[in-house]
């Protein structure tokens, strides 16, 4: 297995993560909270897609689907374009209603399909680059891909969590 291969492979296991994560969802179960300031599967979805759109384009050098395939337009969220869901409040999260699984399976089929096309083109050589000199050490491409893969992950795993809870209150 090369680097391409395998930055395929763990970006492949967080589209599958997500999809399992909303599938069946009601726009309402997708906005449900355990507690008043806890996060939802609707949230946690939209923002580890926000963070692989945000960090992917950006070590890429190309434009995020959000803005140019429209994406902020269809979820039509009260935030900047640049926000991505870092430091969000109760009220923040409680503003992330998608108005169905498909909307948010939409946008990050859409961030995974040009994340494949970018790691697509990688080598071992590559993951060497530093691309964020305001961390010490410095951070490389390679460590950055780990860190959208690890923190998607979590996130996934957190609405897949919530998304057992929502199909046993359904009873």
């Amino acid at each position: 297995m090369n680097t391409a291969e395998l930055l395929a492979d763990a970006f492949g296991r967080i589209k599958d993560a997500v999809h399992q994560a909303v599938d069946d969802l009601t726009p309402d179960e997708l906005a449900h909270r355990v507690d008043p300031a806890a996060n939802t599967v609707g949230w946690l979805v939209w923002h580890l897609t926000r963070v692989q759109d945000d960090h992917v384009a950006e070590v890429a050098g190309r434009p995020q689907a959000w803005t140019e395939d429209g994406w902020e337009k269809t979820f039509g969220l009260p935030f900047g374009t640049a926000d991505v869901g870092y430091g969000h409040s109760a009220d923040d999260v409680a503003a992330v209603r998608p108005a169905s699984a498909d909307v948010l399976t939409g946008y990050y089929d859409a961030v995974h399909e040009r994340s494949l096309a970018f790691v697509g083109t990688l080598t071992d050589a590559d993951l060497d680059r530093v691309v964020d000199r305001r961390w010490n050490p410095p951070v490389t491409l390679g460590v950055r891909l780990v860190s959208v893969v690890n923190d998607d992950l979590q996130h996934a795993g957190q609405a897949a969590f919530l998304h057992g809870h929502l199909l046993r209150r359904r009873g």
